[in-house]
């Protein structure tokens, strides 16, 4: 039925001339959902209200909500013969409804509230659809969606990854959206987020990180008090895009977390010195972007400065964890052996136990075209010894081949006690040049390659085979 129901909506999507990408069509699809989302929750509140004799006042005037404007069925499930279509609902949805939504994150009382949400997302996104009777097709598809059970969350939560796995393969930037799930539901297990603890990723995303930790601690037996401080305790994140903001939201809705706590800023912008431990987690799970390049002014909040952003994320990172705290961040393998990134490798391993380095193979990222590795530390005891793993998953990865959970199995299972084999080895921290600090990928047990010839040698080759080639060439002639 959901899956009909997000066909219906690509069909749509894709005749409506003011949307022109992958990302268009999950921003947009990504704001209507959400208010469809808002209304059953709010109708879901007002029933619970009356049968415990409360009052409830909703969070959205009833001009505002979905049942009055979206909807085109009254609540008998007869057709409304007053619904908003064409010019009328453009019109309605650009000058009425996004200019009131927006006003809702200045009355908030927190930013952790649903009210500051919704005021977040209508400030950061526009209304696209030029056709109203496009939007009123869609609005039309999403009404026939229903939230209230977990089965249909479950279902909508597949569909809509799939959304965001499709845009990040449209563009060049579409990558910094999705990170493979299987890689990261590997990076949770090694790190084991318990109930009580907090996890962090200051460049969330679609956060993905953030919803698989969820599920992973989302048992079928969890107590209401642990599942009370699941929703509301437990997961914090950070976005700087505002397109990546609301898709992070809105994954985090559908996988479950009615209030997500993640806010719209430059992580990059805080000065890392000026943290307290109450700004501190006890679990850190990120991809932050790495290869642009940020400003001075941006780099005055870290002690080493750089202009990669990855390394500036590396420094918040160590900062924003607990003593005591485990991490597991993807960065662009260069971090291991680049001369800029020397005294940055010093500070984690005199700060931090990097016990495991993961390491990637390219294609791993979809379109990032780089290798990269997963770092796992924890913080407050320095490092004496690394672990360190190849990926191979012995086949060609891509679009169409994406890395599967079984091929980390492997890994998974040599981790628990840092054995080696022909993919995995450990380095000592005696072992490790203390000028250069460099820690570059270099499997001990790979097979030697053969050393490359000499070009005299090389040449001399080449003529004898240009001899015997003239030799047999004469003989075929002779038998013409």
């Amino acid at each position: 039925m959901f899956e009909n129901a997000f066909n219906s909506i690509d069909r749509e999507l894709r005749n409506e001339e003011g949307l022109a990408s992958e990302l268009d069509y999950a921003e947009q699809t990504s704001w209507i959902l959400f208010l469809k989302y808002l209304d059953d929750l709010e109708q879901e509140r007002q029933d619970e209200a009356e049968l415990e004799g409360r009052d409830y006042t909703p969070t959205l005037p009833t001009h505002m909500r979905w049942k009055t404007w979206a909807s085109a069925k009254n609540e008998d499930g007869t057709e409304r013969k007053d619904v908003l279509t064409g010019e009328d609902l453009i019109t309605f949805i650009n000058t009425a409804l996004f200019p009131t939504l927006k006003k809702y994150r200045k009355d908030a009382t927190s930013p952790d509230t649903i009210e500051y949400k919704i005021g977040e997302i209508f400030s950061e996104i526009t209304n696209k659809f030029r056709s109203g009777y496009s939007l009123r097709d869609v609005l039309e598809i999403v009404d026939g969606l229903e939230f209230n059970t977990q089965e249909a969350k479950h279902e909508l939560s597949d569909l809509y990854e799939s959304r965001i796995k499709r845009m990040g393969n449209a563009g060049r930037n579409g990558g910094e959206y999705y990170t493979p799930r299987p890689l990261i539901r590997a990076m949770i297990k090694v790190v084991d987020p318990k109930i009580g603890e907090t996890v962090y990723d200051g460049a969330c995303g679609s956060a993905g990180f953030l919803c698989e930790a969820y599920a992973y601690m989302m048992t079928p037996d969890i107590s209401a008090t642990d599942f009370h401080t699941l929703q509301t305790k437990t997961f914090y994140g950070q976005e700087k895009k505002s397109l990546a903001y609301v898709i992070g939201i809105m994954n985090m809705i559908l996988h479950g977390i009615t209030a997500p706590n993640i806010r719209r800023t430059n992580t990059l912008n805080e000065n890392v010195m000026d943290y307290q431990e109450k700004d501190r987690h006890d679990v850190v799970l990120a991809n932050p972007p790495f290869g642009g390049g940020e400003r001075p002014e941006v780099q005055q909040n870290f002690p080493i400065k750089s202009g990669e952003t990855g390394y500036l994320f590396i420094q918040h990172f160590i900062r924003k964890l607990k003593a005591g705290g485990r991490a597991a961040v993807v960065i662009k393998n260069t971090f291991l052996s680049n001369g800029d990134a020397a005294a940055l490798r010093r500070e984690l391993l005199e700060t931090c136990n990097l016990h495991t380095v993961l390491d990637c193979p390219a294609k791993v990222f979809q379109g990032a075209g780089v290798k990269t590795v997963v770092l796992f530390f924890e913080k407050g005891r320095k490092t004496r010894h690394t672990w360190f793993y190849a990926l191979d998953p012995e086949r060609s990865l891509g679009k169409t081949a994406p890395l599967r959970d079984d091929e980390l199995a492997e890994f998974l299972a040599l981790q628990k006690t840092k054995a080696d084999s022909a993919k995995s080895w450990t380095v000592a921290r005696g072992d490790i040049d203390d000028e250069t600090f460099d820690m570059s990928v270099k499997n001990p047990f790979a097979p030697e390659e053969a050393p490359l010839r000499e070009p005299a040698e090389i040449i001399e080759d080449m003529l004898a085979r240009d001899v015997q080639t003239a030799t047999i060439l004469e003989e075929i002639r002779g038998m013409l």
